[in-house]
């Protein structure tokens, strides 16, 4: 079965339908096939293109040709600082970067030649038919937030996003049928996989708002559709947005006529699953995932919600819990590490043979860093990282370590850590711990974010800044984060 089977036949049943929409721009999926065969044919011998993900039609139209030219598409936030950038570019070395007309790229892009992404057909002659690809040949090569250094480029195979699209295919009766809408950043797993290629997978539609807004979720819903995708902070502000029944009978009507509510990325507050459900009816589900395994776990439309939980292992997907050490569990009610295994799994990554062999077993299981407990029925309740230094805030993965690094190269910090704190919009903010070079003048924490967000992205500059005397550290000179929350 071809990846995107409802683009090879651009005059059959589906080729009427709309495949895709951003506010003004909308394509059929004839029209999506014929312009994204064109631009296929022009990316034929490329070793790899750049995608300049903004949330537009354009990211669409260039990810989904290079899928059909079967030349692996690194997409790139746009949002990234300078220095992160710069890395992605000289580690993943693309041919080319595509994006819209009149997008403003940054330097660090300056030395690649650059092709305008077109989003409606361009006349001429019809390209000739695209073979589909080998399942195991590279799809994406998507960047993990580098936790201990520079970020990583898990390779994607076409296999696992098939794999992992028809699991949810079946966990979630997804069909031709349904409307998907979503809001998600479209450079990486659950906005661009999930919210993008898994519609058009299943030969459906999906309708993105470009920004975030409940009144944009009422309107889409309220207008046919049938699925929304989201992170907690987003279901947070819907839930907020809730809270008054006077102001908020048209949303809640939307939400409580959707087929599936569905959050990921990080854990949804119980709170505001209950919030939610009182007000609409309709229970939020959960499902859990991985930039290099895609998903793992999700809860299924026809099982009982379960708040807490992510659900069972997804069909395919081989799942167990381990000690520290990787053996067995001794006690099956006990807090474990998962590790998973199956065709969603990456093939490793990019120009990083160490990274990839300390990431799997000898028999190919993959170390997750996550803890859980599995309950008897097989669902899985995720209690947190094994590591300390994972913050997962508005839907992001935020590695503590480039946040520390990049405070450090502030001229005011001598020295400085990183930690998450519980946050009800963001589920975690950033806390930045620092000890200024000058104690009678540190820098501000304005200054500080600012500083943090130009070298990597907005998301991950500190919320919240603590000055200290000095950093609680052991004999061995390693900061003692958790002393810091006393």
């Amino acid at each position: 079965m071809p990846l995107l089977p409802a683009l090879q036949d651009a005059t059959g049943p589906a080729a009427a339908r709309e495949a895709v929409r951003f506010d003004d721009v909308a394509l059929t999926y004839s029209g999506l096939a014929e312009v994204t065969a064109a631009l296929a044919a022009r990316l034929a011998g490329a070793v790899r293109v750049a995608v300049w993900a903004t949330p537009t039609a354009h990211t669409v139209v260039a990810v989904v040709a290079a899928l059909r030219a079967g030349v692996p598409a690194v997409p790139l936030n746009p949002r990234t600082g300078g220095r992160e950038l710069a890395h992605i570019v000289t580690d993943s070395a693309p041919d080319l970067v595509l994006a819209a007309p009149g997008d403003d790229l940054p330097p660090a892009l300056a030395g690649l030649a650059r092709l305008d992404v077109p989003t409606a057909p361009q006349g001429g002659p019809s390209p000739a038919a695209l073979p589909e690809p080998d399942p195991e040949s590279a799809a994406l090569v998507v960047y993990t937030s580098g936790t201990t250094g520079p970020p990583k480029g898990a390779v994607l195979p076409r296999r696992a996003l098939a794999a992992s699209l028809d699991a949810l295919e079946d966990a979630w009766e997804w069909t031709a049928d349904d409307v998907l809408v979503q809001a998600l950043p479209l450079f990486h797993v659950h906005g661009l996989i999930l919210g993008v290629l898994g519609p058009l997978r299943r030969g459906g539609s999906v309708r993105h708002l470009g920004r975030f807004s409940p009144e944009g979720v009422e309107r889409e819903l309220a207008s046919g559709g049938t699925m929304l995708f989201g992170v907690p902070t987003m279901y947070h502000r819907l839930a907020e947005a809730l809270a008054d029944p006077a102001e908020s009978a048209g949303l809640a009507k939307a939400l409580a006529g959707a087929r599936l509510l569905v959050s990921g990325s990080a854990a949804l507050p119980v709170h505001d699953h209950e919030r939610i459900a009182a007000a609409t009816g309709r229970r939020v589900i959960e499902r859990y995932g991985m930039t290099e395994t895609l998903m793992n776990t999700g809860m299924r439309a026809d099982g009982a919600p379960r708040p807490g939980t992510v659900g069972p292992p997804l069909r395919g997907v081989e799942l167990r819990l381990v000690e520290e050490d990787g053996g067995p569990l001794a006690d099956p009610d006990a807090i474990g590490e998962i590790q998973v295994r199956g065709p969603n799994l990456f093939t490793g990554y990019l120009n990083r043979p160490d990274a990839t062999a300390a990431a799997l077993t000898d028999d190919g299981w993959f170390r997750t860093g996550d803890m859980a407990v599995l309950d008897p029925d097989g669902y899985v309740r995720i209690v947190g990282r094994k590591a300390t230094d994972l913050i997962k805030s508005g839907g992001f993965k935020i590695g503590a370590g480039e946040i520390e690094n990049a405070l450090l190269d502030h001229p005011g910090v001598r020295e400085a850590a990183v930690t998450g704190e519980p946050d009800p919009d963001l589920g975690e903010r950033i806390t930045a711990w620092v000890v200024p070079a000058d104690p009678a003048a540190p820098p501000s924490a304005d200054e500080l974010a600012d500083h943090v967000a130009a070298q990597l992205a907005p998301h991950k500059r500190p919320r919240t800044v603590r000055y200290l005397d000095a950093l609680p550290r052991n004999d061995l000179g390693k900061i003692m984060k958790r002393a810091l929350h006393g």
